[in-house]
This record gives C-alpha cells, sequence and structure tokens, in this order.
C-alpha cells in the first residue's frame, strides 16, 4: 500500500487539483448556474411545489401491466445513494476543519446556483435515455453523442466517470466506514489491521452481492437504505441542537461572517474559505458535475423536466438538510474546529462531546448506511456508462469485479492520495458535462415552457417527439412510451 499512502503523490494530485478549480472548474461552474438561473426564472426556487408532487409519480406501466422501469422516487433514491454519503459527514468536517465555518455559506450558495444545473442536466438525461432490456439508461455521455453528435466528448466524459465513481469514490466510502469502525471498536494496531480486513471482506462481499443483481436490485436496496439512514442521522442532529439551542443563532452568526472575511486567519484566506466549501458542496450533492443524470434517465416519467425537478431536490436533501446537520453538530458542539481535526475525526468528536460515548456507535452504523448505498449508486453509474462505451457482457463482467475489489482496497487503504485524485478528477468531470449542458441548454428552455403551459391548464404534462420536431436522436418519447397507468389529461 505504499504507493497509496505516498505524501509526495498525494501533494502532487492536491497541487494540480487546487489549480484546476481555482482558474477553471468555479468560474464556469458559477457562470453557467447562474445562466441557468436567469434563463428558467429560477427554476430552482419557484418550482419547488412540483418537485414534491412529481416525486410521488408511479413508473409507467405496458398494456400487459409491467413496469418499464423505475418510478421517479426509486430514481432519487438511486442518485440521493451516491449524492448522500461519508461526504456529507468526513467531508463537511474537512471543509469546516481547512476553511472554517464561512465554508458551509458556500456549500449553501452553490447549492441553489448549482441546482439550476442539475435541472437542465437530469432533463437532458431524460430526453436523450435509451431503452435497455432493464428499462431506460442515459446520462451525459448519451446527450453528448444524441444532442451533439459528439461521441468522443461521451467517451472521454464516460471513462472520466467510471475512474471517479465507481473506483475513487467508492475507495472513499469503503475507506471511511472502515476507519469509522476502527475508531469505536479498535483496541490497538494489530487489532485495528484484523478490523479493517473483516470491514473490507464484509463490504465487498455485500457490494458483489447487490451489484450482480441488476438495476432493479439497485432500486429496491438505495429505497430502503435512504430514508432510514437519513432520518437516523436526521434525528441524532436534532438532538445536538436541541442540547445547545442558545448556540444557533452564534453558529448562523458565525456562518455568514466568515464567508466574507477577507482577513479570516485561516490558511489562504477567502479564497481558501469559498474553495473548501464549493468543492466539498459539490463532492456531496454534485450539482452540475454529471451524475445524477446516470440515476435520472432510469426513471419513466411523461415528460423530461420531471426528473430535472426531482433531481433538483436531490441536491437541496443533499445539502440543505444532510450537509447543513452536519455542519450544526460540529460547530455547536466545538468551539474552534479550524484545526480540530479532519473528516470523520471532527464529526465524531463533536458528536461524542455532546452525546456521549454511546454516539459513536450509532454514527459507525450511520457511516456504514451512507457509505454502502453511495458504493451501490456510484456502481450503477459507472454501469451505465460501461455500458455507453461497449455492449461487451465480458468487460461488464470485469468491471462489476473490479467495482468490487475497489470497495476492499478502499477498505485496506490510506485515503490522502485518492481524495486528491478524486478532487482533480471530478473536476474534470464537471468541465466537461458544464460545456456540454450549456450547449444544449436551449432545449431544457423549451422543454421548461412546454412543462409550464400544460401545468397551467391543469394537465399532467406529457411530452412526445412530435411535439419538438425539430430534436433528433431521441429515442424513447412516442406516445406509447409516455403512455401511462393514468389518464395523461387528468388535473394536478
Amino acid at each position: 500500500m505504499e504507493f497509496l499512502e505516498n505524501a509526495a503523490l498525494a501533494d502532487w494530485f492536491a497541487d494540480y487539483g487546487n489549480l484546476l478549480w481555482t482558474y477553471a472548474v468555479l468560474p464556469v461552474l458559477a457562470i453557467v448556474g447562474i445562466y441557468f438561473t436567469i434563463r428558467t426564472k429560477a427554476v430552482q426556487f419557484r418550482m419547488i411545489p412540483a418537485m414534491f408532487r412529481t416525486l410521488t409519480d408511479k413508473a409507467l406501466v405496458d398494456e400487459s401491466g409491467e413496469k418499464k422501469s423505475i418510478s421517479s422516487f426509486q430514481a432519487f433514491t438511486i442518485s440521493a445513494a451516491s449524492r448522500v454519503g461519508t461526504g456529507n459527514i468526513a467531508g463537511v468536517a474537512t471543509a469546516i476543519a481547512v476553511g472554517g465555518p464561512g465554508a458551509v455559506f458556500w456549500m449553501w450558495a452553490m447549492a441553489f446556483i448549482g441546482g439550476a444545473s442539475s435541472f437542465v442536466e437530469s432533463t437532458l438525461g431524460q430526453l436523450y435515455k435509451v431503452k435497455t432490456k432493464d428499462g431506460y439508461r442515459g446520462g451525459p455521455a448519451y446527450y453528448m453523442q444524441r444532442g451533439l453528435k459528439a461521441r468522443w466528448m461521451g467517451v472521454a466524459f464516460a471513462v472520466i466517470l467510471i475512474v471517479c465513481f465507481p473506483f475513487a469514490f467508492s475507495s472513499l466510502q469503503a475507506n471511511t466506514i472502515a476507519a469509522s469502525a476502527a475508531g469505536a471498536f479498535g483496541n490497538s494496531d494489530s487489532s485495528n489491521g484484523t478490523l479493517l480486513i473483516v470491514v473490507g471482506v464484509v463490504l465487498s462481499v455485500l457490494t458483489a452481492a447487490v451489484v450482480f443483481g441488476g438495476v432493479r436490485r439497485i432500486a429496491k436496496v438505495t429505497e430502503a437504505l435512504v430514508p432510514s439512514m437519513a432520518v437516523l442521522y436526521l434525528a441524532l442532529g436534532v438532538a445536538v441542537m436541541l442540547m445547545h439551542l442558545e448556540q444557533i443563532p452564534v453558529v448562523f452568526a458565525e456562518i455568514f461572517s466568515e464567508a466574507f472575511n477577507v482577513q479570516s486567519a485561516i490558511g489562504g484566506g477567502l479564497g481558501a474559505v469559498i474553495l473548501q466549501g464549493i468543492k466539498r458542496g459539490m463532492f456531496s450533492n454534485e450539482a452540475g458535475l454529471g451524475s445524477a443524470p446516470n440515476a435520472g434517465a432510469t426513471a419513466s416519467v411523461t415528460h423530461p423536466v420531471k426528473q430535472g425537478l426531482v433531481q433538483t431536490l436531490g441536491v437541496y436533501f443533499d445539502t440543505f438538510l444532510i450537509c447543513s446537520i452536519t455542519a450544526f453538530i460540529i460547530l455547536v458542539s466545538i468551539q474552534d474546529p479550524v484545526g480540530a481535526g479532519r473528516g470523520i475525526e471532527l464529526t465524531l468528536s463533536a458528536l461524542t462531546t455532546s452525546l456521549g460515548a454511546w454516539a459513536g456507535s450509532v454514527l459507525t452504523l450511520i457511516i456504514f448506511l451512507l457509505g454502502f448505498s453511495s458504493v451501490i449508486g456510484n456502481y450503477y453509474y459507472g454501469e451505465s456508462n460501461i455500458g455507453f462505451i461497449t455492449k461487451s457482457t465480458k468487460v461488464m463482467f470485469g468491471y462489476r469485479l473490479l467495482a468490487t475489489l475497489a470497495v476492499l482496497v478502499g477498505a485496506l487503504s490510506s485515503a490522502d492520495v485518492i481524495w486528491n485524485f478524486a478532487d482533480g478528477v471530478m473536476g474534470l468531470m464537471a468541465l466537461i458535462n458544464l460545456v456540454a449542458i450549456a450547449l444544449l441548454s436551449g432545449i431544457v428552455f423549451k422543454l421548461l415552457r412546454n412543462y409550464t403551459n400544460q401545468s397551467k391548464k391543469g394537465l399532467d404534462p406529457v411530452f412526445t417527439a412530435d411535439q419538438m420536431p425539430e430534436l433528433d436522436g431521441l429515442e424513447c418519447w412516442s406516445a406509447e412510451d409516455v403512455r401511462t397507468h393514468q389518464i395523461p389529461s387528468v388535473k394536478r
């Protein structure tokens, strides 16, 4: 494992990643997000009620009554499984440890702006999805090929995503699960080593059992795990906040004052605060990154805009609920979190300080649920993109084995190299995807008008390809494809 523990290599990846994010990713992310916000008239804010209504839509059925694919809610949970992971606990803690309380504000700000990017990318993912034997498949690689006529761009994106999500990010999830277990139950270096091996083997076996079962099994597992893990973690967070009610106004003041403090004592000043908040925010909510459209495309819905709305809600669920809970747990429990420890150690310290040692064991369970569901979601993103590159069943089988092995390796390795490497790859993913959705955004604006016009008439919006005959590359939007168990003109 010496390669994965190489400090010089970790530093090199960190330097490269910081340059990429500072001078390329952040400016493009902000400009594109603001542009989408203006052109859609802040769809990420004004259509929040529609997001919740759409979440309850059932999957479409064929003439025999069989489901064509998975429902909006199941697609939401697949994306949430990837979004809501150890980044919400370890990632947020690292952002605060390095960037201070002000980093939380920039997480919030970019989640709101990024909500517009998430809407655009997931609507495109739905529009350009393709049929498979299990239902539907799609994502950035597909709309790059079918919408931009640039297969080379889709292949490049797919390769980067496969390296980033099922390998690097899943390794990080496994590493955090193992580290949490060692912190809660380990007693010595030798016992910790044995525990890491046991955790790694168990995780890899569980991962193999799920990923060889197909997308519907993934949907069923995440549908059960995501709500339960969210409720459990939120309950702990609320308990901590109730114990420190008098600190809540102080924490809010710190978050907003430090967000704009140019004289910040934190290394790197205000730039470090902004960079940490936005990087960790994107790692957590993935808005504009190009990952969530892979999940959104699997849903069977009557209009592409519906999954754009649902996946935007996923950004809010991740950042404004889960990430904020972590931030408040830390900030009300630890007086000076900057430099007080990073990652899971800081969150664990904050919880045990407020609730006692028993909270460490509960957090380990939560970390397992969060991390394992993220591994599942990450795996599916990779599967979708392997399917884009090649139809070879041998390649897919090999990918599944490697994705399972990545979990085992991650549990036994140091995370520094993988974290910094993943940051850089994530930046490249975001850049390619943001360029693509900016070029295709005019189509989304037309689809949004189509959806809005139908909604104003009291209809459940339905889209078919003949409504926009100027579009080509569409496979799944005939009248038969959007036939539903409901009458399309039913009022909402």
